[in-house]
């Protein structure tokens, strides 16, 4: 953890995110099938043991980068392309 600190940046809420998909943002995304997820965007040292938070390096999050509500994108898994809706984006200021 030390070796990490002087790495360490905080990430402030801007009001030009409003409305797209950026770090910290929590997401609700479905599929044709009717699946729903939600989680948050964060880095990778902050995900611990929660299965509602992804890493920002996922392909899941690199896909919903500046995605906005309703935008349809694709998700690159080992079965193949996997496509996904925006349903919600929100931030906690």
């Amino acid at each position: 953890m030390r070796k990490r600190l002087p790495d360490l940046k905080v990430i402030d809420y801007s009001p030009q995110q409003d409305g797209k998909v950026f770090f910290g943002a929590w997401v609700e995304i479905e599929n044709e099938q009717g699946e729903v997820k939600k989680f948050r965007i964060v880095g990778p040292d902050e995900i611990y043991d929660r299965k509602d938070y992804i890493s920002i390096d996922s392909p899941m999050a690199r896909a919903l980068i500046k995605k906005q509500v309703d935008d349809e994108f694709e998700v690159p898994t080992p079965q193949g392309k996997k496509e996904w809706y925006v349903n919600s984006i929100e931030y906690q200021k």
